[in-house]
């Protein structure tokens, strides 16, 4: 049984997609909702057919007499002066991820990590489909998790849900029947300000997990035998009390790397080198070990691991032209994701375009992974002189602008070479999301930007 909603009247404060969806959740169920954002949104007709109050342009203090509940849109941090007085006086808010977990009563796979969320997910949609399991894919990416309160799913379905460290750090009771955290490296300390905070906010996804639940975690995380770079310093305590499934490569592992083979316990899987999807093996791993851990079928789980090939703005392979492969990377927004798609190509081979908003990361990890795999990295966006002077030394040309970093890489390739976009950075500076960056990218590539 899930918990109750809070009682209303209810304050939704962020009305983009997941403040949208939000609400119509809310008004499905017969709530008084006010709505409150800066601007107006592109949903408000919609929404105040439905009965939603629309407020804009103000802080919303005074609304706060009239509601019981303040529902907080991922984007909206808890800094906003609507937020921190809700909480000063002791009014419930709660997350849209939340809420949405509370109405919905199918059981949940949700997946965190800083890198690697939406691949997972949706690996572990496919495989669900390939054993003709009925899955809905939603939260982080895609739908909003609460448009799927007004959806009939069908009987049996399985709700695998993408969580971001925004959307954990407002929850209060969410407890998934299995959590799966990939990894955890530095990345949104613009919103968290500390790692610490960071941390906190991702290991939420276990914090209510009973017993009879799974957490699926890599040994890297929790055994200080197996820890190297990338990780925190120290083993993590995993909160909740679910069965702990590791991957790794260990005899401690469930769901085991060795000599190149991936291993269920005691059962093959697949070949590590007859995966679909190009990137790092622990996204499989952690889909796999997700969905055999609830006792989905062996054959679908390597039929679908066999035949997934990833998802846009991932390690996207856009063309191959002139036989230089063109690269779309667009969601690595963070110092990490991008290391790993340097991984993933030919040492030297990689002409590499970089930058956009760092969120006050730390881009020295970047220069010894640059210096190995980058032949020549072009540079965009808003902190492209703090990343210049991170890779000092290395071969680097300001581009100043996506159309005219792809112009210059397209001219320096030669066949063999990689042109990546993987720009270690968010993209709000020149573009409206990520997936716009990757669009841009792809229509420069074919020839239509």
């Amino acid at each position: 049984m899930r918990p109750e909603l809070p009682g209303g009247p209810y304050l939704v404060v962020g009305l983009a997609r997941s403040g949208s969806a939000a609400s119509l959740a809310l008004r499905s169920a017969s709530e008084q909702v006010i709505g409150l954002d800066r601007v107006a949104p592109a949903a408000a007709a919609q929404l105040g057919e439905r009965g939603v109050e629309i407020h804009t342009g103000g802080d919303g203090l005074e609304l706060l007499e009239r509601v019981r509940c303040v529902v907080k849109s991922p984007g909206v941090p808890r800094e906003a002066p609507v937020i921190a007085a809700a909480l000063e006086r002791g009014i419930n808010v709660i997350g849209e991820l939340e809420l949405g977990w509370r109405m919905l009563a199918a059981p949940f796979i949700a997946v965190t990590g800083t890198n690697g969320k939406t691949t997972t997910t949706e690996l572990v949609a496919a495989i669900h489909r390939a054993a003709g399991l009925p899955v809905e894919v939603a939260g982080n990416v895609g739908r909003a998790l609460c448009e799927l309160t007004l959806a009939a799913l069908a009987p049996g379905t399985t709700i695998v849900c993408e969580a971001s460290s925004f959307q954990l750090e407002d929850t209060l009771e969410f407890a998934p029947e299995v959590a799966v955290l990939l990894n955890l490296t530095e990345d949104h300390l613009d919103r968290h300000h500390t790692i610490d905070r960071y941390r906190e906010a991702k290991l939420r996804i276990f914090a209510n997990q009973g017993a009879g639940s799974i957490a699926v975690l890599p040994e890297a995380l929790v055994d200080p035998g197996t820890m190297r770079p990338g990780v925190p310093d120290e083993p993590l305590t995993i909160p909740g009390s679910a069965e702990h499934v590791l991957f790794g490569r260990t005899e401690q592992c469930a769901l085991r790397l060795k000599g190149g083979t991936l291993h269920w316990h005691d059962q093959e899987l697949i070949d590590g080198a007859a995966l679909g999807v190009r990137g790092p093996l622990a996204n499989s791993m952690a889909a796999a070990a997700a969905t055999l851990a609830r006792g989905v079928a062996i054959e679908a789980v390597r039929a679908a691991l066999a035949t997934f090939k990833g998802v846009a703005h991932r390690l996207e392979q856009v063309a191959t032209i002139d036989g230089v492969l063109y690269v779309n990377d667009a969601k690595a927004t963070n110092v990490a994701s991008t290391l790993v798609a340097l991984d993933a190509f030919e040492a030297g081979s990689v002409l590499l375009i970089l930058g956009g908003q760092g969120k006050s990361q730390d881009f020295g990890p970047l220069r010894d992974a640059v210096a190995e795999q980058v032949a020549h990295s072009y540079l965009i966006g808003e902190d492209a002189e703090q990343i210049a002077s991170a890779i000092a030394g290395l071969p680097l040309t300001h581009a100043g602008t996506l159309e005219r970093a792809v112009e210059l890489a397209r001219a320096a390739s030669s066949p063999g070479m990689v042109v990546l976009l993987s720009p270690a950075c968010a993209s709000f500076d020149q573009f409206t999301d990520f997936e716009a960056r990757g669009d841009a990218f792809r229509a420069l590539v074919r020839g239509q930007g």
